[in-house]
């Protein structure tokens, strides 16, 4: 099937579209996940400048849309209190450490949505789910912590690679 039918024939958003084209083209993008955090560039010094500065709260906000998660589970992925959340979208940005917590959320949605070759409802159905291969946990549960995220993404890895436990 050519790669212009494979875009044609899935059911995705907008933003898991654009990601998919990125992936299926083998671009030069160092970051195409970043496409879900509503950025228009993917390689790793915009991504360093922008972690620097912080990302915007529209960022936040983008991603919570795509992972269709509600703002207060995605402050508590992020490790943002009610009152700092609120505080930042006066802000209209985040600090630096909340934007690499944001982007790490980014990175293992994207690897997900590719686990599941564009699919960003499976990719969001299988983050939700309890997972064999992490304990029983769902991967959304220990998406708060680099150590989970990780073990997320080595879940990832093996499933691409037909391990299934």
């Amino acid at each position: 099937m050519a790669q212009a039918e494979i875009l044609e024939d899935l059911q995705q958003s907008p933003y898991a579209r654009k990601f998919w084209k990125i992936i299926l083209e083998n671009s030069a993008a160092a970051h195409p996940y970043l496409v879900f955090l509503g950025l228009r560039r993917f390689d790793t010094l915009y991504l360093l400048e922008r972690l620097d500065r912080g990302l915007s709260f529209a960022s936040f906000n983008r991603l919570r849309q795509n992972i269709n998660l509600s703002q207060e589970e995605l402050a508590t992925l992020v490790q943002i209190s009610p009152r700092t959340l609120a505080r930042r979208r006066v802000q209209k940005r985040l600090e630096t450490d909340e934007s690499d917590r944001l982007v790490r959320l980014s990175r293992v949605f994207g690897k997900t949505v590719e686990l599941f070759e564009g699919d960003d409802a499976s990719a969001r159905d299988w983050l939700a789910r309890p997972q064999l291969g992490l304990g029983s946990k769902r991967p959304l549960d220990l998406l708060g912590s680099e150590v989970g995220a990780r073990e997320v993404e080595a879940v990832i890895d093996r499933l691409e690679h037909g391990v299934f436990a």
